[in-house]
């Protein structure tokens, strides 16, 4: 029997704020795909078809992505979300022998899926430089001796990549409701966990980390000039343009670039690598898009520059606005989070003409209007907020 895997897309990903407020992280795009669909070809591409997903926040939008799917995979529905041990005890009863458990939120790529998929009772790790995000991890002669989830202070840099290839036996013994602090208290009772090194792994903690997995995945896009392509455009590099889709005279385009179907770009627009753009975007004449992700239906007005940023679905930015990348710390709660970033919008955002933000959050449904040559800096803007 071929060996089975499980996706874990149970979850909500609060972290990613604005951009999973109405969608789960494993559904967000990059290079206009969702994430999950990333993690499934990885498979495919292994070999792995008998393939289960375990939905629970927002599970209809991911049903029904993955109905859309031309190879068939099984759902399985986690009632609450009560850990990652508990969203695979809850597809236990699917599962037939050895299975290879994989986040649906992180990207993973085929190599690391095959290397994995050889050895059972295995883990994949990878290095990171803010291990306090993930489960770190001891290593000795291959062997992982221990997994630490989300410690303060990390004395290492090896972390997990969320990744495991279990066998039958030690399914069926879990019960904790975090998987790898149930893999942990296995190998204090002695079991024996191979430890993988990944070939290429990213995860999305905070949204503006959704552009360093963009990064990774655009150079695999398969180019493709669908649509109207004026002759006075330059297009080089690696570009996808869908069909449907305008490019006016005097764009130029550099890629790695993909950009969905039924969009108007141009004319004399500038698109530069690391840009993700989705279905039904309009771009008018003399802005500049460097490194982003557009989402569905955005509108960018003319003479715009936007660098290193995420905007969600429907947003639309009047003439003449900025988004222009740089670091510093964001609110949060009663914290701040170290950023890196131009903009990160939620779906919905209207913008008036003439503004600049610089390392800012605007969450979904937020108008900015009133006076003009408005400025953001290093601030979070909630949800339906109106600015006048």
């Amino acid at each position: 029997m071929s060996l089975q895997a499980v996706i874990l897309a149970a979850g909500e990903g609060i972290r990613l704020r604005p951009l999973t407020q109405n969608r789960p992280k494993a559904l967000i795009p990059v290079a206009n795909k969702p994430i999950i669909e990333h993690t499934i070809l990885s498979l495919l591409e292994a070999g792995i078809r008998d393939i289960i997903v375990v939905v629970g926040y927002r599970k209809e939008q991911v049903m029904r992505h993955l109905a859309r799917l031309s190879l068939p995979v099984m759902i399985v529905r986690q009632t609450e979300q009560l850990g990652t041990a508990h969203a695979l005890i809850s597809a236990r009863d699917r599962i037939a022998g050895d299975v290879l458990v994989l986040p649906g939120d992180n990207y993973i790529d085929p190599d690391s899926v095959r290397d994995i998929a050889r050895i059972k009772n295995s883990l994949l790790y990878t290095t990171h430089r803010q291990p306090s995000n993930f489960g770190v991890v001891t290593i000795e002669e291959d062997l992982i001796t221990s997994i630490t989830e989300k410690p303060a202070h990390a004395s290492r840099m090896t972390v997990s990549c969320g990744v495991y290839h279990l066998g039958s036996d030690l399914l069926k013994r879990i019960v904790l409701p975090g998987l790898s602090e149930a893999v942990d208290w296995e190998i204090r009772q002695g079991t024996r966990i191979a430890a993988v090194k990944a070939h290429s792994w990213q995860d999305a903690i905070y949204p503006w980390d959704l552009l360093v997995m963009n990064d990774r995945l655009l150079p695999f896009i398969t180019p493709e000039k669908s649509g109207l392509i004026s002759s006075l455009s330059v297009i080089q590099g690696k570009v996808s343009v869908g069909q449907g889709t305008r490019i006016g005279p005097g764009t130029v385009i550099t890629g790695p670039v993909i950009i969905g179907e039924d969009c108007t770009i141009g004319p004399h627009v500038v698109i530069e690598p690391g840009t993700s753009i989705g279905s039904r975007v309009r771009i008018e004449p003399f802005s500049l898009i460097r490194r982003s992700i557009l989402m569905d239906d955005v509108v960018i007005a003319s003479h715009c520059s936007i660098s290193g940023s995420v905007l969600g679905e429907g947003c639309t930015l009047g003439e003449y606005s900025a988004a222009m990348y740089s670091g510093g710390f964001i609110p949060s709660g009663d914290t701040a989070i170290h950023a890196a970033c131009g903009v990160i919008m939620g779906n919905g955002v209207f913008c008036k003409p003439s503004v600049m933000f610089e390392n800012t959050i605007v969450g979904n449904e937020v108008t900015i209007g009133g006076r003009s040559d408005l400025r953001f800096s290093c601030t979070c803007i909630p949800d339906k907020t109106k600015v006048m």
